[in-house]
């Protein structure tokens, strides 16, 4: 049971770290600080004023930087590198006392959901932005900031829970790309004459 609650603690931060990093950080530092819920000693780390402090200016900086259609894009760009290894080191933070084999193999699960929830997002905001008015992009900005404390409290809470969401979330991804790739496929196909 143990492993299951770490996997959905790792899954769900590393899930809603790929959409918003700071924000994750911030809701973690958080609770941990004023005790909203028992965590393990691991996440202790996240404790720190200075951390949370930082998290949380650089979250009111994403929040309105998410709002300007092309600055997200150009935010989201940079976040390419920061996402991922937040959320590697938010997975190995969850992970506790573990082998270095361990802590690797969950680094790289960590990572890899981060990398996949930031192109999903980062893809989906592109596509927004080709769209004249600006409510779409405002819209999906809430709707993402909604999403991440959201999916932060029931990873607080409700471990297994998280696991649960974030498996379907991530299996709506892996179709929804599926889907964009034969899309894509089937449009370059050259046309019979």
């Amino acid at each position: 049971m143990d492993m299951l609650v770490t996997l959905g603690r790792t899954l769900g931060f590393s899930l809603a770290a790929g959409v918003n990093l700071y924000a994750t950080v911030a809701l973690v530092g958080l609770a941990a600080r004023f005790g909203w819920v028992s965590l393990p000693e691991q996440f202790q780390v996240f404790n720190n004023p200075w951390i949370i402090g930082v998290a949380g200016v650089l979250y009111v900086v994403e929040f309105f930087a998410d709002k300007i259609p092309w600055v997200d894009t150009l935010w989201d760009a940079v976040h390419t590198f920061v996402r991922p290894v937040g959320g590697a080191l938010i997975a190995v933070a969850s992970l506790g006392e573990a082998s270095p084999g361990m802590e690797g193999m969950v680094a790289l699960l960590g990572g890899a959901v981060a990398a996949g929830s930031h192109a999903t997002k980062a893809g989906t905001r592109v596509a927004a932005n080709a769209s004249p008015e600006p409510f779409s992009n405002w819209g999906l900005s809430l709707l993402e900031d909604v999403l991440v404390v959201g999916l932060g409290f029931v990873t607080l809470k409700f471990p297994l829970l998280a696991l649960g969401v974030s498996l379907a979330i991530l299996l709506a991804m892996i179709l929804a790309a599926r889907w964009i790739w034969r899309s894509l496929r089937r449009a370059s196909e050259p046309r019979p004459a």
